[in-house]
């Protein structure tokens, strides 16, 4: 998570291979597994979902499940990098909205904050990933840091954010922004009601404190 989130490739389907959905209406029964899917692990957890638990939450027949995923593993990996791709997604037009890079973290964190509280399931789907699906666990982290990475880059391109002494300083500054984000999220959207956009506000002081030049 952290603004979030395993970023898919633009061309592929969450579906397993060769399983994609080929027209409108196949796409739009993809999409309600994978939501019954969040539901069903979100509340349940990998070990205690089920199959029938996803068809039942999705009013699908059992064979409509088969016809996209090939177990549950399959649909628990689909549904690492949807929700991975939904963060990004949710956050990428306040980005665009900024007026510059430590203002983008601002906006992306506090728009990421209103995420995670809205999808609660999100922090438990991505923990449990860690041995239900590692290389997409490490996928989700690996990407969301690379993303945070660039956008910190291009400010140190504009002068907007103080260059780095060396790759790794620039590594750790992502990791630490995503890894602030995550439990931020955790502490203030799943476990607490405070306004993300006081919460981003005073996370923010503190990155322009250590970022800005």
């Amino acid at each position: 998570m952290g603004s979030t989130a395993a970023e898919p490739d633009e061309d592929s389907s969450p579906a397993s291979v060769g399983k994609a959905p080929r027209t409108a209406r196949g796409e739009r029964t993809l999409r309600k597994i994978l939501d019954a899917a969040l539901d069903e692990f979100g509340e349940r957890g990998f070990s205690e979902g089920s199959i029938v638990g996803i068809t039942q939450r999705a009013n699908v027949a059992l064979g409509t499940f088969y016809t996209y995923f090939d177990s549950k593993e399959a649909v628990f990996k689909a549904l690492v990098t949807d929700m991975s791709a939904r963060v990004r997604d949710h956050v990428a037009p306040v980005l665009r909205e900024a007026t510059d890079t430590l203002d983008g973290e601002l906006k992306a964190l506090e728009c990421y904050l209103q995420f995670a509280r809205s999808q609660k399931q999100v922090y438990r789907i991505i923990d449990e990933a860690e041995f239900a699906d590692p290389h997409g666990f490490a996928k989700h982290y690996r990407t969301t840091a690379s993303r945070i990475a660039a956008r910190l880059d291009a400010g140190k391109a504009k002068g907007e954010v103080v260059k780095s002494d060396s790759r790794l300083a620039s590594e750790v500054e992502a990791w630490a922004i995503m890894g602030m984000n995550v439990f931020l999220g955790l502490r203030f959207a799943v476990w607490g009601r405070e306004k993300p956009k006081e919460v981003a506000r005073l996370a923010n002081r503190m990155v322009r404190r250590g970022l800005e030049p």
